[in-house]
């Protein structure tokens, strides 16, 4: 059993990491009370034997973990047990933006700054950082270049690896995706927000959906999208391409857009890609 154990600062990105994990075939578990990993993993064994591979992130939450991890893991490794401890890290500043940003509150700032619990956090993690057997600084990583970076590590280079395909849909009021690499203007189709009925619900309303998709223009740009899909995705792939932006974007980010993305999604899916959905600015207008 591939056994990943993901920890390192608050804010560096290790619930991303582990939900990277998950998307290429990882049983994943967050914040396992350190005490329990011994008899989670004989548990697994015994009971689960096609689950050949199992990522957890273990970090500072848990009361009593810096205690109890060095004897654990050695423990383990001694059974035979194959451990990898993944230590995510990232310069203060960053940590600082992120927590700001979030408006989360530090684990070990209750009472002090964030600034001050980074510091005693990276502090107690030391010995840990030193104990990894890979060290990842995510200064400058936004949260799909993590996730890109993450499977790369841990995927086999005998697997081959399927296009990553993010869906978004947006409000050209609030102006464009920075990172999308397609961009899809459906301001062309009719418009929900002008149906008395249909005004103040968003693309997900079965109502809204098929106004959108049943109209002639609709029905249209969707065979077409495909088509085009169909079409771009494997000359992506044959080049190397690893993730793929697709924004799709109406007036305010709400109806149209939000329909089509979910359809296009829809689609890919079937077509057995990595898909993830964001409705940027559906709760806007």
């Amino acid at each position: 059993m591939q056994i990943v154990v993901i920890t390192g600062l608050s804010g560096s990105g290790k619930s991303t990491a582990l939900r990277a994990l998950e998307d290429i075939g990882f049983f994943c578990v967050d914040n396992l009370p350190i005490v329990l990993l011994t008899k989670f993993l004989e548990i697994q064994s015994e009971a689960a034997k096609k689950i050949s591979k199992v990522a957890m992130v273990m970090d500072m939450r848990e009361q009593g973990f810096l205690e109890k991890y060095p004897r654990i893991f050695k423990r383990l490794k001694d059974k035979g047990y194959t451990i990898e401890i993944l230590f995510l890290d990232s310069f203060d500043d960053a940590l600082l933006h992120r927590f700001s940003e979030t408006r989360r509150t530090h684990p070990l700032a209750m009472k002090g700054s964030v600034m001050e619990g980074i510091s005693i956090e990276r502090t107690k993690l030391s010995p840990l950082k030193l104990m990894a057997d890979k060290v990842m600084d995510t200064t400058s990583y936004n949260v799909h270049q993590l996730k890109d970076a993450i499977q790369r590590m841990f995927l086999s280079s005998t697997i081959e690896k399927r296009l990553m395909i993010y869906v978004t849909s947006f409000g050209y009021r609030y102006g464009l995706p920075v990172d999308a690499d397609i961009v899809l203007d459906v301001r062309f189709l009719a418009n929900p927000y002008f149906v008395e009925s249909l005004k103040n619900h968003d693309g997900h309303h079965p109502g809204v959906r098929k106004y959108v998709l049943a109209s002639e223009e609709g029905e249209k740009f969707i065979e077409k999208l495909f088509a085009l899909m169909s079409f771009l995705l494997p000359l992506y792939e044959k080049e190397g391409k690893v993730r793929l932006n697709i924004a799709l974007g109406c007036t305010g980010g709400r109806h149209r857009s939000v329909a089509m993305a979910n359809e296009l999604a829809a689609y890919l899916s079937d077509k057995d890609y990595s898909v993830q959905v964001n409705h940027r600015d559906i709760g806007k207008s």
